[in-house]
């Protein structure tokens, strides 16, 4: 085999390996026809309370004069929760699972939800210090949905959503995609509980994807995005990019060649 033919088989062989097929780019691929199925409610298990969550408490009467201690007036006066307000007036959950509310004093909220604390604390209210007859309605919600995310993405960093329920695809749009050079088949999600962590490896390519325990989020989970082999070659992301670099590497190794034989 002569040398052209060497050099074009070799340039073909990289240009195949090196660039990224659109199939690894494309999200939720129906490849076994998942796109019609429904997703189980076991993906959306309620988030349990841990540690360092921070909940925003409002208590509400007909009368609301007759509540206004137990909620904070930088709360009640604030045009919109932002993560900065929730810091300074939240309700922070303390090493040993607790809060620490007005009058109630300490209350143990870890490993319950947010509508078992609300349960918990319209029970005490009604029982210790209103009637029926003064409405009493509680709402409990965490300061906003915070996750943080790495690797190849376009933002990285701890973000917060202020919604209570986020997919992995919500958040990673958030952050301003997975770059060309990210593995979209292989996003590890590492979930924080009491008892320790838990990685889950969820393919964004296909439809299935929405039946992973890990395509819902929840508060405080870790995401990371590892780099395709195609970015450690650094041979280029497309068939462009590819070529241009073989034609460099070949350019480079003629010169030599011609400087070393003349």
């Amino acid at each position: 085999m002569n040398q052209p033919k060497i050099y074009l088989l070799l340039l073909l062989s990289i240009l195949v390996t090196s660039c990224i097929p659109t199939k690894d780019l494309i999200y939720l691929q129906d490849k076994k026809s998942a796109a019609n199925e429904v997703v189980t409610p076991s993906n959306q298990n309620p988030y349990r309370l841990q540690t360092n969550d921070v909940l925003t408490i409002n208590v509400k009467a007909i009368d609301p004069k007759l509540v206004g201690i137990f909620n904070s007036s930088e709360l009640q006066n604030a045009m919109a929760v932002n993560e900065q307000n929730a810091y300074f007036t939240g309700y922070s959950v303390d090493d040993h699972g607790n809060i620490r509310l007005p009058i109630l004093g300490e209350m143990n909220v870890l490993g319950f939800t947010v509508e078992e604390v609300r349960i918990k604390i319209e029970k005490i209210l009604l029982e210790k210090y209103f009637k029926e007859e003064a409405g009493i309605y509680v709402v409990v919600k965490l300061a906003g949905f915070k996750f943080t995310i790495n690797g190849e993405v376009g933002i990285t960093g701890t973000k917060t959503l202020y919604q209570d329920k986020v997919t992995i695809m919500e958040a990673i749009a958030n952050s301003g995609d997975i770059a060309v050079t990210g593995d979209r088949k292989d996003v590890k999600v590492i979930r924080r509980y009491a008892q320790g962590s838990e990685t889950f490896s969820i393919d964004l390519t296909d439809g299935n994807a929405v039946k992973s325990p890990a395509y819902y989020l929840q508060p405080n989970d870790y995401i990371y995005v590892k780099p395709l082999k195609q970015k450690t070659w650094g041979t280029g992301k497309t068939g462009i990019e590819s070529l241009s670099t073989i034609i460099t590497l070949l350019s480079l190794a003629t010169t030599t060649y011609l400087l070393l034989t003349n």
